[in-house]
């Protein structure tokens, strides 16, 4: 680890201390996700804090007579004199054996581009368990602030339906909108914390698009995969029902990049929301894989993304949440990080749309939820929230199916005609 490294508290290391609690050393435990969003560094902190002992390997830069140590596990006595800790893809086959062996515990950690490219013709073993990690959430934000209380106190009056009042609920959308411009990336917040200048953060998150833009030629070297991702700002703003996949890349078609979209979702570096077909409690059932929309994974990535091409000053979006302009035309800002916040608490991402009946247009539903044995639709309103029209539609065609109504926008809590309003930093309650 370098010695710059900032320690964040994460959610996942509760998770890891369930998993050596619970499987005592039956299985390996494998951190899943993008790039540079700390699953290393996890890792480590976990090894120093829990075990008397650890080796940490990095198979990029490992020296041969390292790697080589595993073209044959057959003496795992003359391993053990050397490791204690195995973590790369590369060594998932070795794993296996090893696990069995039941001496040590293991903790693997790669992007999951990483893991595909490398583990294609490896047959993965069943001592393994996988776990999700994606950038940081804003309760672990506020946490790297060292505001420990916040989030609790959010909790209490989500669950109590109690508006916190305008004065509390300004300073809640003004520190929310600092995340929204930080996002959660470990570098990114360690760069805020350290000079507090969003010039230079933006130039981390510039440097780890970049990185990603690197993991999409891995993952298609046509770069269909790297076009599709620098256009989600643009696709987002045309406010359409779905992607337009022929805008991003000319002549192409969804059915011919839908493998390589679904590869994005399914390995964190993008939030792809499907079109639910039919919306009903299995959504997944009714999904069109030809049918989405593509969010970017971290909503400082985002705001990056939006201006990569330009200087960090002609980036209005920072200027206008800062000064919480943010104009109705870049409402898709918002929309974007709730998509990251329903991701990061567990739910795929799903919408709806219903043909107006002049056909001409459409209402939309922004994201669905399975809610118990129902659904439950959320409207995103940047702005003029007292229409909700799609919601309103959505709601009377499919009546018998609908849990509970919400409308995520930027005002204060409050529920009114049987439709519960949510500012957009209690997303995570959802």
């Amino acid at each position: 680890m370098e010695k710059d490294t900032i320690l964040f508290k994460r959610k996942m290391y509760d998770r890891l201390l369930k998993w050596k609690r619970e499987r005592n050393g039956e299985s390996a435990i494998l951190i899943q996700g993008a790039r540079r969003i700390g699953k290393s560094t996890l890792a480590e902190e976990f090894a120093r804090n829990e075990y008397e002992s650890y080796i940490l390997i990095d198979f990029a830069i490992a020296p041969a007579e390292v790697q080589e140590l595993f073209n044959d596990i057959s003496d795992l006595n003359y391993i053990f004199l050397r490791l204690q800790l195995i973590y790369r893809v590369q060594l998932i086959q070795a794993i296996k054996h090893l696990v069995k062996d039941r001496r040590y515990d293991y903790i693997e950690t790669g992007s999951l581009i990483t893991v595909h490219k490398s583990s294609q013709d490896i047959l993965l073993p069943s001592e393994e368990t996988r776990i999700d990690m994606f950038p940081m959430d804003y309760e672990e934000f506020r946490w790297a602030l060292g505001d420990t209380a916040t989030i609790p106190l959010l909790r209490t009056a989500f669950d109590k339906r109690i508006p916190l009042g305008d004065a509390v609920h300004r300073r809640m959308m003004r520190d929310f909108r600092l995340y929204m411009l930080v996002g959660g990336m470990p570098k990114a917040v360690a760069e805020y914390i350290k000079t507090n200048n969003l010039g230079a953060v933006d130039l981390v998150k510039r440097d780890i698009v970049s990185l990603y833009e690197e993991d999409f030629w891995k993952l298609d070297n046509t770069g269909r995969a790297t076009a599709l991702y620098d256009a989600i700002p643009a696709q987002l703003s045309k406010n359409a029902s779905r992607y337009q996949i022929a805008s991003a890349i000319p002549g192409e078609r969804a059915e011919r990049v839908a493998g390589i979209v679904k590869m994005m979702n399914n390995f964190m570096s993008a939030n792809v929301a499907y079109h639910s077909n039919d919306p009903n409690v299995g959504l997944a059932l009714t999904m069109d894989n030809e049918r989405f929309k593509i969010y970017a994974s971290d909503i400082g990535m985002f705001v990056t993304l939006a201006f990569k091409d330009k200087d960090f000053t002609d980036n209005i979006i920072y200027e206008k949440l800062l000064n919480d302009k943010l104009s109705a035309n870049l409402g898709y800002v918002y929309e974007n990080v709730i998509a990251q916040m329903l991701r990061s608490a567990g739910k795929q991402l799903f919408y709806h749309t219903i043909p107006t009946p002049d056909g001409k247009k459409y209402y939309e539903i922004d994201f669905l939820i399975s809610d118990e044995h129902k659904i439950s639709p959320i409207e995103v309103k940047s702005s003029g929230y007292k229409s909700h029209t799609s919601l309103d539609v959505f709601c009377d065609k499919f009546s018998d199916r609908v849990q509970n109504k919400y409308v995520i926008y930027t005002k204060d809590l409050k529920r009114e005609q049987g439709i519960d309003y949510i500012p957009v930093y209690m997303t995570m309650f959802l």
